[in-house]
């Protein structure tokens, strides 16, 4: 049997990290509310501690995902029969195992294509992909899915797994930019599988985001490790409140961190220094949830047909299959 052939393209290097965690903390910190991108949660240990969540029981969202695709990875691979799965933002790719299987089973499947911003996580991941599925192709991706789509290999057949929910961590006018650009970038006829949390009673909402053990809010907090760390800052993160909120206007869950006390912060990297009021909030998150009918509106707007929207039993999480037109 062929063995595996994993190449790693690397896009997003340290330097390059660094130079966009010290644009978004400078642009994050002038606006008001003042933000940070939660793309800058995944160091080391917020990793760590974002599987540890996932793991927790008021955390619904990962369970959800991996029962719907359990359930209808065998449908996804006949109706797609794609030679090329693409999966954004893969981590450990650990619920895209049930859409490889089914591919390998389908017998279309040729190559896995795994983007991710942690070249470490990837190379592991990938690495054990291969060493799972032998005669499997796979060319992985360093590089961020809001700026590196252009680097995806080209194909005719190809799947593009977008899962976790993760496209909620857009507000609408950048989400409707990513889903033009990842149409833009598809064929017509091939196909994305798209996971959205839907919406659903706030007081489950908000127990999945605040946890009882603390977990969520120690990841939340360790976004200030990140930047001290990285950018020279002197953020004092036990002196800021985790703060999960529902704004069931824009229909999202708002992470945050809650100022304890008058502070100064300086940020070296930057060569500046920032003053927060005792009670003023940082946002870190937002994680929108979903309704099928607005999310069918927003697929047909960056060009794709909405074919099917499949949910879990108690219809917490839905998996997309959409066409480009």
């Amino acid at each position: 049997m062929t063995a595996a052939t994993v190449t790693v393209a690397v896009h997003l290097r340290d330097t390059d990290r660094r130079a966009a965690l010290a644009r978004d903390v400078r642009i994050g910190l002038a606006a008001r509310p003042r933000e940070l991108p939660p793309k800058w949660f995944y160091d080391e240990v917020g990793s760590a501690l974002f599987e540890a969540i996932t793991r927790l029981p008021e955390y619904y969202p990962t369970r959800a995902e991996r029962a719907v695709l359990a359930d209808r990875a065998a449908e996804i691979a006949g109706r797609t029969r794609a030679d090329t799965l693409i999966e954004l933002g893969s981590g450990t790719s650990e619920k895209t195992a049930m859409l490889l299987d089914a591919l390998g089973e389908e017998g279309t499947l040729r190559r896995f294509v795994p983007l991710d911003v942690s070249e470490a996580t990837l190379r592991t991941a990938a690495a054990g992909v291969a060493a799972a599925r032998p005669g499997l192709a796979v060319h992985a991706v360093v590089g961020d899915f809001e700026t590196h789509l252009r680097h995806l290999p080209d194909g005719d057949e190809r799947l593009v797994a977008f899962l976790g929910g993760t496209i909620g961590n857009l507000p609408p006018g950048p989400r409707a930019r990513f889903l033009a650009e990842l149409g833009a970038l598809l064929h017509p006829g091939e196909h994305l599988l798209l996971g959205t949390d839907l919406v659903k009673d706030p007081a489950r909402l908000v127990a999945a985001y605040d946890d009882p053990v603390g977990v969520t809010a120690a990841f939340n907090r360790n976004v200030l490790a990140v930047v001290n760390r990285r950018l020279d800052a002197t953020f004092r993160p036990e002196r800021f409140a985790h703060v999960a909120r529902w704004d069931p206007d824009a229909e999202w869950i708002e992470m945050l961190l809650r100022a304890g006390g008058d502070q100064e912060v300086t940020i070296g990297a930057l060569g500046t220094q920032v003053h927060l009021a005792d009670g003023e909030e940082l946002r870190t998150e937002i994680s929108a949830k979903f309704r099928p009918a607005g999310v069918a509106a927003e697929l047909a707007a960056a060009g794709f047909e909405h074919l099917e929207c499949w949910t879990d039993p108690p219809g917490d999480f839905a998996l997309h299959l959409a066409r480009r037109t």
